[in-house]
């Protein structure tokens, strides 16, 4: 369940179709639990820039922490994934948690540049294609936000308030 101070908008189901239904072959096929890892980079900089601020660490902190579906996450499912997915497969998804995944980063507020990882993230396949999605959108929104705020500090000059 996700702690008072944690946004109700970012939950499981911030992801795409794709990501549950990779879950779901993975689940299937007895991988699982294979491990694994990847890396979270973005591929060029904001508003055609030469650097980005990397931002959103905490926020990907808390998703991971507090990471649980809810009944009505499981009942929304059942809806969009075909008929054939086992009953199993939504049990194993209610008590799914990310106690187990491993998080690296770089420090917050970083100029960073394109392809270079921010985020390594490893542990259980299953449990790292969950989070894909959601991670980048966290990483990716905060970092354009601090990029342009300090774009514009770099314009006005620094002995502005």
């Amino acid at each position: 369940m996700a702690s008072a101070e944690y946004s109700s908008v970012v939950q499981p189901l911030l992801t795409d179709l794709y990501q549950i239904s990779m879950a779901y072959a993975y689940w299937k096929n007895n991988k699982h639990q294979d491990q694994s890892a990847f890396d979270l980079y973005f591929r060029k900089n904001p508003f055609d820039g030469e650097f980005t601020l990397f931002a959103g660490l905490e926020e990907c902190l808390k998703f991971v922490r507090d990471y649980r579906f809810q009944q009505s996450d499981i009942d929304y499912l059942r809806t969009v994934l075909p008929s054939y997915v086992e009953n199993e497969f939504y049990e194993y998804l209610i008590q799914l948690d990310m106690k187990d995944m491993k998080i690296y980063s770089i420090p917050e507020g970083s100029v960073v540049f394109p392809r270079i990882p921010l985020l390594r993230i490893e542990g259980p396949i299953i449990k790292a294609q969950l989070l894909e999605t959601t991670l980048l959108a966290l990483v990716n929104f905060a970092s354009l936000v601090a990029t342009n705020a300090a774009r514009f500090r770099a314009t006005t000059g620094s002995d502005k308030t």
